[in-house]
């Protein structure tokens, strides 16, 4: 990997590298649209990263650089295993940061789907009832699939149909501070119970499972999403798309 200036970041572009900025937060994404049928497999892209480090800002950023008919976004969060089966009380304590929690073989078989130009119907999970919703979100297929996702890069299956490979790494204290405001205000939480479930869980998942998914990246963001850095990024996908549009 290589580390770019702000300065030159604009001027080369690499398949492997390291871009060192910062920029805020913004809010996270809920989806989709897309296109109907394409012509060419998509450019598919991972974005994974801890909670709270910026992962919907750099998938809201690729979004509006190429508009909703080219990208369609994939969010890993509502792949949440189905736990109907399970009483309130219970799904309340299940760990949610682990990758069991997650329904792989569902996100995979999406994923497949759409790259083979089919839309899918993405489940709906409700943080408030820690449970999928009785809705599901329509994706269609696109030229540019985000995946995002605290695990976008742990499953070798995803990792295989990817074209890029990006970690969002922010460091611990914004990543919690991120978190908590987020849960308090979007998902009803109290702060003991955040803070609990970050000691608990979140910090040492984090260290066990998400921290070294960072080996697989082509494109790491120490700092967290930056403009400079997801210029670089849509300006090397555009180049594909347009490669891949004239073949």
């Amino acid at each position: 990997m290589q580390t770019f200036t702000a300065s030159g970041i604009r001027h080369r572009i690499a398949e492997h590298f390291i871009l060192d900025q910062s920029a805020p937060a913004s809010a996270p994404l809920r989806y989709h649209s897309g296109m109907n049928e394409i012509s060419f497999f998509p450019y598919v892209i991972g974005v994974a990263g801890g909670s709270g480090s910026g992962k919907s800002t750099v998938s809201q950023q690729v979004l509006a650089s190429f508009g909703a008919d080219t990208v369609s976004v994939v969010m890993q969060d509502d792949y949440y295993r189905d736990q109907s089966d399970l009483s309130p009380e219970v799904r309340r304590k299940q760990n949610y940061d682990h990758p069991q929690a997650f329904d792989w073989p569902l996100l995979v078989q999406h994923v497949q789907a759409l790259r083979n130009g089919e839309a899918i119907e993405m489940p709906e999970y409700d943080f408030t009832i820690d449970n999928r919703s009785n809705k599901t979100i329509l994706v269609k297929p696109a030229p540019v699939i985000v995946i995002e996702g605290l695990f976008a890069l742990y499953e070798a299956d995803l990792r295989k149909m990817m074209s890029l490979k990006i970690f969002v790494d922010t460091a611990p204290d914004v990543r919690f501070i991120r978190r908590m405001q987020r849960d308090i205000t979007e998902r009803g939480r109290t702060l003991e119970s955040i803070v609990g479930q970050y000691l608990e869980t979140v910090r040492p998942m984090h260290k066990q499972f998400i921290e070294p998914t960072k080996r697989y990246a082509d494109v790491i963001l120490p700092h967290g999403a930056n403009g400079p850095a997801v210029d670089v990024i849509t300006t090397k996908v555009a180049s594909v798309i347009g490669q891949l549009k004239r073949a």
